[in-house]
């Protein structure tokens, strides 16, 4: 019984043999499945012939892509002190085409010309140039409203970008110094330019789906938000930044100038209040602008500043005690020779007062009294009120002037220093040098952009030196000074004309001139400080007194009217300052 279920046990135990023609069945099988696959792949991505082949899948995955968009950052106003824009971005849509796509649907090419302003044949002429590329720009910069009724159409291919263009709404009358922009938005000439960073926004990333017309289905998601640039707030008021600009043009045009720039200042924070120049120019329309007209002439042109220094030369004397304000010269007999070179006034002045040499602008007497005083005097007072240094306003190209040192000063060149020869200087600098004396010998900073407080100033002048030369300049704007035309009829001023020649090719011209006029206002309590510069006078009359004094006041006048400055002058004074007489000595 043992036995045999132990022979049961074995027959079950052996194998059972599968036969080979399964084995090779299946093999085949599982081949051809890895065929058919392969196959299907070469269909999907190598043949291109196929219904649904590679180009099919191609496109169908631009149409439903995934993409990642810019979203372009506003870039920041710039406005003026009062909050008046100067300087907007508005947002624009430019359109644009894949011609590769339009190509294909010439049905439409009628309507998309009619939309957007074309003829059906420069539409048609532009797009066989364009045709085997994938971009072209078919209208830039167009108001949303205009914009979209091309985008209305539907037209595969045609799709937008938005883009921000900048606006200046005052134009050519703050052009100089707010600047302008390229065509990508970034700062390319003044404050613009300056502040470039402070005013770019921070452009971010969406994503979105597009369909083949580039159309957007689907926002996705904001992958980063994009920040809007921060705004800049000059220092300038654009009332009287008009106003300026207004008396100025008209003054270059009425004495045939070739160009002029002002400069209003306010004395007790150093802020420009406005900054103008002539010829100017059209921020918004750049198409015939030439490029002398783009410079700010007022902040990086050097020239020499004339006449206008000679009170600083004086101080110099008054402070090393060449002379005081009772001191006398004698400028008989009316000229001067020094190296090879004579100097003269328009008349023999005689014994003159330090007062009357001021008033009457002596050449004789300022030569006499600069080669007592020596030239580093002289140098080191020009310095410490801001000449030869950068005035720090951080504009573009902002000039530092010269200022030469010698080893040696030959009389002539210390003669030409005391009066204004020799070395340059720019408008601005020009302004905070006289705010110096506005201020009782104190200096301030001077600024482009509008200051929380006043600031502090550093002493550079002893008080009663500046308040000196702040009486002897009162007399200048005065009947028989020579910037008599400077004289207003509400309040008490003072100042100091300039006639400087131009150089040329063979040294100073004789009839080529810059007319100056340097000055504050009001006497007692200065608010303003105003620098009037008119170059090239051709109309007959080049004197300072004569060309520049006029402009100095009318914008003065204007500013203390627009800052409520109450009147410092009585109505005799007025009625007195009616009668002077308007001729005199225009020695500068």
């Amino acid at each position: 019984m043992a036995k045999q279920a132990t022979q049961k046990i074995r027959a079950q135990a052996v194998p059972v043999l599968v036969p080979k023609w399964r084995f090779y069945v299946t093999a085949v099988v599982l081949l051809g499945l890895v065929a058919a696959l392969a196959s299907h792949l070469i269909r999907l991505q190598i043949l291109p012939g196929e219904e649904r082949g590679f180009e099919f899948l191609q496109s169908q995955g631009a149409a439903r892509t995934l993409r990642s968009e810019p979203v372009l950052g506003y870039r920041g106003a710039i406005t003026d002190r009062n909050g008046e824009p100067l300087a907007v971005s508005t947002p624009l849509l430019s359109i644009e085409v894949n011609p590769k796509i339009l190509y294909q649907h010439p049905e439409t090419w009628a309507d998309l010309a009619t939309a957007s302003d074309y003829s059906y044949s420069e539409l048609k002429s532009k797009l066989e140039r364009y045709k085997d590329k994938l971009y072209m720009s078919l209208r830039p910069r167009l108001p949303p409203d205009e914009a979209q009724k091309i985008l209305d159409l539907k037209i595969p291919g045609v799709y937008s970008q938005q883009e921000f263009l900048r606006f200046y709404p005052s134009a050519e009358i703050s052009a100089h110094l707010v600047g302008f922009t390229d065509f990508d938005d970034h700062g390319l000439e003044g404050l613009e330019l300056a502040y470039d960073n402070h005013l770019s926004g921070e452009s971010g990333w969406r994503h979105v789906e597009k369909d083949l017309k580039q159309q957007v289905i689907r926002e996705v998601g904001l992958i980063k938000p994009a920040s809007a640039g921060k705004e800049l707030q000059l220092s300038i008021d654009l009332r009287l930044q008009y106003f300026a600009y207004k008396e100025l043009k008209a003054a270059v045009i009425e004495n045939n100038a070739r160009s002029g720039s002002a400069i209003v200042l306010d004395s007790k924070t150093g802020e420009v209040l406005a900054l103008v120049n002539q010829p100017s120019f059209n921020p918004n329309d750049r198409s015939e602008v030439e490029s002398d007209e783009i410079r700010n002439r007022a902040l990086v042109d050097p020239f020499e500043p004339g006449s206008t220094m000679k009170p600083f030369s004086i101080m110099a004397a008054m402070e090393k005690g060449v002379v005081n304000i009772n001191s006398v010269i004698d400028t008989n007999p009316g000229y001067l020779h020094v190296g090879g070179k004579t100097f003269l006034d328009p008349v023999n002045y005689g014994i003159m007062d330090l007062t009357k040499i001021i008033t009457k602008s002596s050449q004789v007497g300022t030569t006499k009294i600069a080669l007592k005083t020596g030239p580093q005097p002289i140098r080191d007072m020009y310095y410490r009120v801001g000449l030869g240094q950068s005035p720090g306003t951080g504009f573009p190209g902002e000039t530092l002037g010269q200022l030469p040192q010698y080893d040696r000063w030959p009389k002539v060149t210390i003669a030409n220093y005391g009066f204004g020869y020799g070395f340059t200087a720019s408008v601005l600098q020009l302004a905070q040098a006289y705010n110096v004396i506005a201020n009782d010998g104190i200096k301030k900073p001077v600024s482009l952009l509008k200051v929380q407080e006043e600031p502090v100033g550093e002493r550079v002048i002893s008080e009663k030196i500046a308040r000196d030369m702040k009486a002897m300049l009162a007399t200048v704007t005065k009947k028989g000074g020579t910037g008599s035309r400077a004289e207003l009829e509400n309040y008490l001023t003072a100042g100091k004309s300039g006639t400087a020649h131009l150089i040329g090719k063979n040294g100073y011209d004789d009839d080529r001139y810059r007319a100056l006029f340097a000055g504050f206002a009001p006497l007692d309590d200065p608010r303003v400080v105003v620098i009037t510069v008119i170059s090239e006078p051709k109309s007959g009359k080049y004197f300072g007194g004569e060309v520049a004094a006029p402009v100095f006041g009318k914008i003065t006048e204007a500013a203390l009217r627009i800052l409520d400055v109450p009147p410092s002058k009585s109505a005799q004074l007025h009625a007195r300052s009616e009668n002077r007489s308007d001729k005199g000595g225009f020695s500068s």
